[in-house]
């Protein structure tokens, strides 16, 4: 640059180095132009790429259109040339240049294009505006311009839309980074808050079941070896030794019995400590774990209907003491609801609705009403049956009309479990069908114009249209009623966006889950997916990058001891659009390339929640940040002058060549000595006369030109 009369342009390079060779590879590394590499020698017929990089080029503003282009530019100048023969040698006076094998057009004019170029379109315009005289002319024009601008307006609006994503992009960026110290303080805020309060461990004690108060309540009879189910006290009476003995249900594991040819043999398999797992354990058998405890009981019956009919009756019994105990524990967690108010007058109806979870019961299965009373819903049915659900309970309200799904429904999540039916659930649905499922008998296909069909067509779209304007109207009406009586509640219906879903695995099954304003649900499949958005302290995207078709999302909640929910399956295709939706909800998203464990991270956390702080935060989630550390590390490691390497593994090669050849050829040293510099051909020579001398001739050239061959092995 300097020789060329622009040393003004020397603080302007960029690069170390001023290109490479060419060779085997496209970039020889061994080869590469800088001031460090100067073992290496030029010569003839090498090829090497010749490179001038400059950066923060100021723009002249006296030049024409300076003012429509930026202040400053950046430029790369490379060019392809032959090393020639005079060159090689050192023979500067008489040498020639390098041959330049890049010759093409270099002038600005040749190589620059314009991407926001109007001017094809006034010259159309201007063509336009002329005379017939000069039709011909136009024609032509028109056909040679056509395609350029064509090719221009594709260029521009592909400009445009990528100008458009690196917009959004950057403030997605941004967004991100002010969110990071948010959910950073709001983490060490909850941990500080929560780490000395107390678990409040509501576990009922389980006490020891009792058969019988005395000995003198146990059924005695003159029938005392058989077998007895005491279906009052929940007992069963075993003959041991001629005494009646009373083992409670809740103690029995499990019976059965084999028939052989003219007996029965009853085995009854009682609760007894596992030795495998003692986790296992139910609660009185860890009770009791010091005391002796009787595994299991066999009897042989001669009366096989009586086996067969005492196994079925302990069976059924179990099943329903069963039953009962898990009932009566779901309702003890259970926490107390106010009780309805009737409201006077009309009230908001919605009928023939389905409910789900389903009451149970038995019996066809029948639709009911909805109604909204002064502090909550009633739902009956013609059968009887009745469900409660108060308005100080519902933590969120959905209603989702019939779009592309079979069924318009109305979803209440609560804050608490109630009963439905025999279950306990926080999730109540009320829905009506819009469509019935119809099965065509006949084998024959139906025309598309078919009469039948189109009023068929017609028929379903008016009950479609009919029902959501039914659902809208109750919404509505209730609506009205939470913002007057029930203000402080914060109620309101929320409306899913079906056009922000997106294709997923929450539970067992894919789904289709749909943002709302403050959740992210899936109302169709069971079991129902609600997550509060509220809730979520980080969400993580995992298994990106890997050009797999899925990535998995896990959403981290503020409440460590709540186990972080994934899900799974998520396209590939709709990453972006999840990220431009969590960046709208204010919520922090990573991405990594893997699954993680999140269990033993969690823990890690809550034992030292400042710590945590301190090392950044949830900033160890974020791959980009330490990869490109981990980049500058590397970077700055093997920064150190390259031919020096380059020798030192040329020595050891050389050295290791040497030992090898030690070892193998120790017969030759002397030889090797003598023969230090000569040629193949010199070799072949003196191998030739030797064997003259000792008279083999001609006859040995075979032999000589086997330890020639070795020779040249070696």
């Amino acid at each position: 640059l300097e020789a060329s009369g622009c040393p003004e342009l020397v603080q302007h390079m960029t690069n170390k180095y001023v290109g490479f060779g060419m060779g085997l590879e496209f970039k020889e590394s061994v080869y590469s132009l800088t001031e460090k590499n100067e073992s290496r020698r030029f010569e003839a017929g090498m090829i090497f790429n010749v490179s001038v990089s400059l950066s923060g080029l100021k723009m002249d503003p006296s030049e024409k259109g300076a003012a429509e282009q930026p202040a400053e530019y950046a430029m790369q100048v490379s060019d392809t040339v032959l090393v020639r023969e005079a060159a090689a040698n050192g023979a500067e006076e008489d040498a020639q240049p390098a041959e330049l094998l890049t010759e093409v057009p270099k002038q600005w004019k040749d190589i620059s294009y314009i991407l926001n170029d109007d001017e094809d379109e006034e010259m159309e315009d201007k063509e336009n505006a002329g005379g017939s005289k000069k039709q011909k002319t136009k024609q032509v024009k028109f056909e040679n311009e056509a395609l350029p601008s064509k090719r221009s307006s594709a260029m521009r609006a592909t400009a445009e839309e990528r100008q458009e994503q690196e917009n959004s992009e950057a403030l997605r960026r941004e967004k991100q980074e002010e969110l990071t110290r948010k959910v950073n303080e709001e983490t060490l805020r909850y941990l500080t808050q929560s780490k000395h309060a107390d678990d409040n461990d509501k576990t009922k004690e389980v006490k020891d079941p009792v058969a019988y108060k005395s000995p003198q309540e146990v059924p005695h009879s003159s029938k005392d070896g058989l077998i007895k189910v005491d279906q009052r006290a929940e007992t069963v009476v075993l003959p041991i030794y001629g005494v009646s003995v009373p083992f409670h249900i809740s103690v029995i594991k499990n019976v059965n019995n084999s028939n052989e040819s003219d007996a029965s043999f009853v085995r009854i398999i009682l609760h007894s400590p596992s030795a495998m797992n003692a986790l296992r354990d139910s609660v009185l058998v860890q009770r009791h774990i010091h005391n002796a405890f009787l595994k299991e009981i066999s009897f042989r019956c001669t009366d096989v209907r009586h086996a067969n009919r005492i196994v079925q009756e302990i069976k059924t019994m179990r099943r329903l003491v069963q039953q009962r105990e898990s009932e009566r524990l779901e309702r003890a967690t259970l926490v107390a609801q106010e009780k309805l108010v009737p409201a006077r007058g009309r009230v908001p109806t919605l009928n023939d609705v389905w409910i789900r979870p389903t009451l149970g019961g038995r019996g066809k299965k029948m639709t009911g009403q909805l109604q909204a009373h002064t502090n909550g819903f009633r739902y009956h049915s013609p059968k009887g049956e009745r469900l409660d659900v108060m308005y100080g309970n519902i933590k969120h309200a959905f209603f989702q009309p019939a779009e592309k799904e079979m069924i318009c429904l109305i979803h209440f999540h609560l804050y608490n479990d109630i009963m439905v039916g025999k279950k306990k659930s926080k999730e109540v649905q009320f829905y009506t069908e819009v469509m019935e499922v119809v099965q065509t008998l006949d084998a024959g296909r139906r025309n598309s114009y078919d009469p039948d069909e189109i009023e068929d067509e017609q028929r379903e779209r008016e009950r479609r249209n009919r029902t959501n304007n039914e659902y809208n109207n109750y919404v509505k009406k209730v609506q009205e009623l939470w913002e007057k009586d029930h203000r402080e509640l914060n109620l309101e219906f929320d409306i899913p966006f079906r056009e922000l879903g997106f294709p997923g695995v929450p539970h067992k099954s894919t789904s289709f889950l749909i943002p709302t304003v403050y959740c992210l649900v899936d109302l169709i499949e069971t079991p129902f997916f609600v997550l509060t958005l509220s809730e979520v302290a980080v969400v993580n995207l995992e298994r990106v990058g890997f050009g797999l078709k899925n990535f998995d999302m896990v959403f981290v909640f503020k409440d460590f001891d709540r186990e972080p929910h994934r899900v799974d399956a998520i396209p590939s295709t709709n990453v972006e659009q999840v990220k431009e939706w969590l960046t709208s909800m204010n919520l922090k998203y990573y991405e990594n390339k893997m699954n993680l464990v999140w269990k033993p991270i969690l823990k890690t956390i809550k034992e030292d929640p400042e710590g945590f702080i301190a090392d950044g935060g949830w900033e160890f989630l974020n791959m980009e940040a330490s990869a490109d550390e981990e980049e500058e590390e590397e970077s700055e490691e093997f920064e150190p002058e390259e031919s020096e390497s380059e020798e030192e593994e040329s020595e050891d090669d050389e050295s290791d060549f040497e030992e090898d050849d030690e070892d193998d050829d120790d017969d030759f040293d002397e030889e090797e000595d003598s023969e230090e510099g000569k040629t193949w051909e010199e070799l072949e020579a003196e191998a030739r006369r030797d064997d003259r001398r000792k008279g083999r001739g001609e006859d040995s050239d075979d032999e000589g030109g086997r330890r020639g061959g070795k020779r040249r092995r070696r």
